[in-house]
């Protein structure tokens, strides 16, 4: 079985692990946002968001996986949205001279290039039929030079504000290398949300990690040795993994000699359980930085990244 589909048959599988309304209603902000079964108050939304980002965003999490299809079908709907809007805040653009380039269409990319898309377009009017969006080509800036392959650990227990954390992430290395990037998410086995040479819209990418729920132990070196196939992949010259974790290592495996592998290396995680992160971070040379929710982690990345 490819990478790829093993990747969806896990998300498909997640995707039956539902949440009850009763389970959702544990957060404070549940009953604002959604008063009754199959609503959501999108004010309501908007209003905690403001207040508070990351309660907000880790209950958005959970909301994905509703047991009410109602309720997570329009949550799907949001979150992506609302998780792109948070990975952009700051900086997003890797540091290093980025050039105009034609790349396949995303939403949030950039503007259509119509010269180059124009046989597809005038093909779908004369037979009256909705354009195909994989023919579609946009304008937009990129930074061929730098690929990056982001780690996702999802072992353990995985829902809310930790789901949250690693949503936010994928949007917001999408935003930082849309050209040339791969999201892995790792347990005790490593599956591909996203494949570096496998073009994906970044709102599909985040749905899909979404609906990964943790389970397992840790096998941290099989992660980082499957992220260093993932960027082999790549003919950037720069070539960048992420490591969301705490990197309590629970498999056996040589962790060391897998992140020493790596061209380069960014330990990212959470404040109070970064213990074990920093000392690899400093055993390996890598570059490191922690964040305290799910709404600080593209400064986190932004300033790890541009050290």
């Amino acid at each position: 079985m490819a990478e790829g589909e093993a990747a969806d048959d896990e998300i498909a599988e997640s995707r039956r692990r539902t949440t009850s309304r009763r389970q959702l209603a544990q957060s404070e902000l549940f009953e604002n946002i959604s008063p009754d079964v199959g609503e959501l108050d999108e004010s309501a939304v908007e209003q905690a968001l403001a207040e508070t980002p990351d309660d907000l965003l880790a209950l958005m999490a959970n909301l994905v996986g509703a047991t009410d299809q109602r309720l997570r079908d329009l949550a799907r709907r949001l979150a992506g949205r609302l998780f792109l809007d948070i990975a952009r805040s700051g900086p997003t653009r890797p540091r290093g001279t980025g050039r105009m380039t034609e790349q396949p269409y995303r939403p949030d990319l950039g503007d259509i290039d119509i010269d180059a898309s124009f046989d597809a377009i005038a093909s779908a009017r004369a037979a009256n039929e909705a354009i195909d969006p994989e023919q579609i080509r946009v304008r937009a800036w990129t930074t061929p030079d730098t690929a990056i392959c982001l780690l996702v650990d999802r072992s353990g227990s995985m829902g809310g504000e930790p789901l949250a954390t690693s949503a936010v992430a994928a949007a917001a290395v999408a935003c930082r290398a849309p050209a040339d990037y791969s999201v892995l998410s790792f347990a005790k086995s490593v599956i591909a949300v996203k494949s570096q040479d496998v073009h994906r819209a970044t709102d599909v990418v985040v749905d899909g990690v979404l609906a990964l729920r943790g389970s397992g132990s840790t096998d941290l070196a099989a992660a980082l040795r499957a992220a260093r196939v993932q960027v082999d992949r790549s003919a950037a010259a720069r070539r960048i993994v992420i490591l969301l974790s705490d990197c309590r290592a629970t498999e056996e495996g040589d962790v060391v000699a897998a992140a020493t592998a790596l061209d380069e290396l960014v330990i990212v995680a959470p404040h109070g359980e970064h213990l074990e992160a920093e000392q690899l971070a400093m055993a390996v040379g890598a570059r490191f930085a922690v964040f305290d929710g799910p709404s600080s982690v593209p400064g986190a990345l932004t300033g790890a990244l541009g050290r």
